[in-house]
This record gives structure tokens, C-alpha cells and sequence, in this order.
């Protein structure tokens, strides 16, 4: 039986690419942002609808939830992929900035499982995944809210798992490194940062600049999506998914180092 998804940031990156290797499965996607996707169908049965809304907006999720059980029945599979990022030291970031990157990276995903939730509750099984960042493992400098809402999802996720393994519901983390989407050019900047009085300002923009060389030249988007289809076709899905051997070998070191070493280290890579 073909699954029916709901998969949130679909329209470019990482998302687009899932939603294009679970159409190619088989599956029926219905892929959600605020620029939903044209419709398109493959040979092997499988589809892509484009639904527009804003996880940000719950009543907008709610009515995405509703059209799509009353076309389909059922929902089998959740993907919370929706995120942005924004860069600036601690000291340069405002609290509506701050609420800026929780709001579609955290609220967002909490937003979009409490809507799909009742909905495989009823039906006694379903599975949830949600795209965080190997940034929760390895802390970015200058980029501290956007680590910092990744961390939070994956105890968030970790914890969801022990409440709703009772009704058959499956939980799973992706933890992508570094990786070749737009998300670089869509990086938003806190405005103190921007300022010639920021005290930051230059070691902010070199920090950053290693960050985006590593991304522009980091893994496609196509592998994360065979990375988390793989894990979609276990039994048992697995907790953590890191794509890619060497952000697996970093995870592992991040957990084995002391802390002292593990940030002398990060801060090496981005001083």
C-alpha cells in the first residue's frame, strides 16, 4: 500500500528532493510551504500535491490536515522539514529576531505534529520525521539560534516518542551536515550584525563565510532523501539518522570529546 505523506518545506532543498524520491516510491505526498508545488504524477503511481500554508499559522495547518484526510483517509507519514536560519553573535540578536528562528524552526514542527497527531492516534500507527541539523550535535558560532532550535528538536522528538509509542506512532531525527541548497542564500542576518559598530561584525563574517564555502560545496540534497527514505522502509525506524560518514564520524566525536576539546575545536574551524 502506497503511504500517504505530509511533508512541510517541500518546495526547494532537501524537501523537494524527499518529496520527489517518496513520489518516485510510490507515495502520495502532499508537500506544504507558503509556494506550493505545481502537481505531478510518476509511472510507479506516486504523486506530488502542492498545498500552500505557513506552519507558523495553525489553523492553516489544521485545514492542510482536513483536506488531506478528507481526499485520502489517512495520513502514514509526517515530515517536519520546514526551517530557516539566522546569523549574529548572542550579543547582536534581538528577542523578535531570537522568536524569528524558533518560530518556524521549533514552534513550527509543534505546531504542524499537534495538527497530524490526532490523526494517527485514531488510526493506531503512523510515523514522524523531523529534518534537524548536525548544528545540534556541533555548535555553530554566530549561528547560536539556529543550533540552538535544532537541539531543542531533537529532545523534543526524542521525548514525543516515548508518549505516542502506545498508539503505534514512530518517531525519527535527520541530522544533515553541511548541504548543497538554497538555504545558504536565503541565511538572514541579524541587523546589529550588519552595523560597523558591532563589535563581531568581521569575525561574524568570516565565521559565517566558512560556514557557506562548506555548504555550497557540501553533500546534494538527493542523498539526505535516500538517507531518510531508507529509514521510512525499516520496521523499525531508527531514533538518529546522520547522511553521510563523516558527519556520522563527527556526531561521535562530538559525543566522546570533553567539552573543552570539542568547542576548542569547532572554534578552530569558524574563529
Amino acid at each position: 500500500m502506497n503511504r500517504v505523506v505530509c511533508l512541510t518545506g517541500g518546495s526547494s532543498g532537501i524537501g523537494l528532493a524527499l518529496a520527489k524520491a517518496l513520489m518516485r516510491a510510490g507515495d502520495c505526498v502532499y508537500a506544504v510551504s507558503r509556494h506550493p508545488l505545481t502537481s505531478e504524477t510518476d509511472p510507479s503511481g506516486g504523486c506530488i500535491e502542492g498545498l500552500g500554508a505557513d506552519v507558523t499559522d495553525e489553523q492553516s495547518l489544521r485545514q492542510v490536515v482536513e483536506t488531506i484526510v478528507s481526499r485520502q483517509g489517512r495520513i502514514d507519514v509526517l515530515v517536519c522539514n520546514a526551517g530557516n536560519g539566522i546569523a549574529g553573535a548572542v550579543e547582536d540578536t534581538s528577542d523578535s529576531e531570537t522568536r524569528y528562528q524558533f518560530e518556524t524552526n521549533f514552534f513550527g514542527v509543534a505546531n504542524t505534529i499537534r495538527a497530524c497527531l490526532p490523526v494517527m492516534r485514531r488510526q493506531g500507527a503512523g510515523r514522524i520525521v523531523v529534518t534537524s541539523s548536525v548544528a545540534a550535535i556541533a555548535p555553530i558560532p554566530y549561528q547560536s539560534l539556529y543550533s540552538a532550535s535544532k537541539a531543542a528538536l531533537l529532545l523534543y522528538i526524542e521525548a514525543l516518542s516515548l508518549e505516542v509509542k502506545p498508539f503505534g506512532i514512530q518517531c525519527s531525527v535527520c541530522l544533515p551536515g553541511d548541504t548543497k541548497t538554497g538555504f545558504t542564500s536565503a541565511r538572514k542576518y541579524t541587523a546589529a550584525s550588519q552595523s560597523e559598530a558591532s563589535a563581531y561584525r568581521q569575525v561574524m563574517a568570516r565565521a559565517v563565510g566558512v560556514m557557506e564555502h562548506d555548504e555550497r560545496n557540501g553533500m546534494a540534497p538527493e542523498a539526505v532523501a535516500a538517507a531518510v527514505l531508507r529509514n521510512l522502509d525499516r520496521r523499525h525506524m531508527r531514533m538518529r539518522v546522520v547522511p553521510g560518514l563523516s558527519y556520522q564520524l563527527l556526531c561521535l566525536a562530538m559525543k566522546l570529546l570533553p567539552t573543552w576539546l570539542k568547542l576548542w575545536v569547532i572554534g578552530k574551524i569558524y574563529g
